[in-house]
């Protein structure tokens, strides 16, 4: 070395703090996950059962930029897996059921429960990629009115 003292690289934190007005990281996540609007808490996410609303029809909040495609089904997978998957080795230790039995009432469960738990993962996950930025070169929210003239 030729005797600069090493510098330690720090990232430029400037631009990545979201605005002062923005909620909460987990307001953001909680909000959605209740199919509703992550930044004013007013409108819908979705406009249905997992189709996201172009927009939020109070504050105008841009969802049409975002693409929470593979997420939310790994999410609910890893949690209703990590959920039921005890259970069954509970119930196979303790009450050893037919095979037959087993089929009948998880193979149903877990459709059931997955089903019910996409739609609030999904918004959750619509909250995290609001509060993180829908493409990472801008950090807020995009409103509707002031989408990008390039587009």
């Amino acid at each position: 070395m030729s005797g600069t003292p090493l510098r330690r690289w720090q990232p430029d934190r400037s631009a990545a703090e979201p605005p002062a007005d923005q909620p909460s990281f987990l307001t953001m996540i909680g909000r959605g996950a209740r199919n509703r609007c992550p930044v004013c808490g007013e409108g819908h996410v979705f406009r249905g059962f997992l189709t996201l609303a172009p927009a939020c029809e109070h504050c105008g909040t841009d969802f049409s930029e975002l693409r929470a495609d593979d997420a939310p089904p790994y999410i609910v997978i890893f949690l209703v897996g990590h959920i039921l998957v005890p259970l069954i080795f509970v119930v196979e230790k303790l009450w050893m059921p037919p095979m037959w039995l087993h089929m009948v009432v998880w193979l149903p469960l877990f459709t059931l429960v997955s089903t019910l738990a996409l739609r609030p993962v999904k918004g959750a996950v619509v909250g995290w990629m609001l509060r993180l930025g829908p493409t990472g070169d801008h950090h807020g929210v995009l409103p509707a009115s002031t989408a990008r003239a390039d587009d």
